[in-house]
């Protein structure tokens, strides 16, 4: 069929205009009227991302969801654009071959519950297969880290079990929502997990939201693979926000921040007691600064703690 933006519109006109629409019609006869009416639609809709830009039904979904980031984009769109039938396939290939940041109307909602999302349309009304490209950078190591998840999907195990330890396999590595649902085999509150690992268990799992403003919406980081001593688990992640906000997210020791950060100089923030939790001291934002954690264990070792 011709790739002609006007003559496939006047073509599909011209067999609506023939399409026999009488009660008593042959239904099968009306049925194989519409193919033709299908495929031209199809094919209009591959013309709409021109083919110097984009050859494949693949290349058509990416280039939409590149030129509407942080936007919802419902599957009907992408059925339009892809022109073909396994436009959902091509979708999953974006994200867990070549490492594109696409999140489904699931991921969202359960995000979105759990008060882990900001800065996005709401997405409560969104369908399953509707998306939004939350980052418009490729992640070149995404295929790797989906191969690790499916092999902890299929592990013995809870759904905060299965998050800690893909987390664990990408200490330091930035991680989707998208990937972490996935491991937890879209248990409903998966969420709700992760918070759990953060504010009960004291693993140090920042987001957008609690410490890492640098990240991407609907992205995690496991900073490091060791759990807060006790008393720091019950921060909250409002107190400690507010306190590295305060602080410019530097080090107020040495002025670290994460602008600074290296492969070579892998540290991270952490929060310090100014009166200790032992001799009484509270977790509120008077009580506490902002320390990288080499200058934080450094002061626990001169205090002897």
């Amino acid at each position: 069929m011709t790739k002609d933006k006007a003559l496939l519109k006047q073509q599909i006109i011209t067999l609506l205009a023939g399409f026999n629409t009488d009660p008593d019609a042959d239904i099968r006869s009306q049925v194989l009227a519409l193919i033709p009416v299908w495929e031209g639609l199809q094919s209009l809709g591959t013309t709409l991302v021109p083919q110097a830009v984009a050859k494949s039904a693949r290349d058509r979904i990416l280039h939409y969801l590149r030129k509407y980031p942080l936007q919802i984009i419902s599957h009907k769109e992408i059925m339009i654009v892809a022109g073909i039938s396994e436009w959902a396939r091509r979708v999953r290939e974006l994200r867990v071959e070549r490492g594109w940041a696409i999140m489904s109307g699931t991921t969202a909602r359960d995000m979105q519950n759990a008060g882990e999302f900001e800065g996005l349309p709401d997405c409560s009304g969104m369908k399953p297969d509707d998306y939004i490209l939350i980052d418009e950078r490729q992640d070149r190591e995404a295929a790797y880290r989906w191969k690790v998840a499916n092999e902890i999907r299929k592990s013995k195990g809870g759904s905060k079990a299965h998050i800690l330890e893909f987390l664990r396999e990408n200490v330091g590595k930035a991680v989707s929502g998208e990937e972490l649902r996935y491991v937890a085999k879209g248990a409903a509150e998966w969420a709700r997990r992760i918070r759990e690992l953060r504010t009960e268990d004291g693993w140090p799992v920042r987001s957008r939201l609690n410490g890492r403003p640098d990240l991407p919406i609907g992205v995690y980081i496991l900073e490091e693979d060791r759990q807060a001593p006790v008393h720091d688990r019950k921060i909250e992640d409002r107190v400690r926000g507010n306190v590295l906000k305060r602080d410019t997210y530097c080090c107020v020791d040495c002025g670290w921040s994460r602008k600074d950060w290296n492969a070579d100089d892998p540290r991270y923030l952490e929060l310090h007691h100014i009166q200790h939790h032992a001799d009484g001291g509270d977790n509120t934002e008077d009580n506490l600064i902002t320390l990288c954690n080499i200058c934080h264990d450094a002061v626990h070792r001169k205090e002897g703690r």
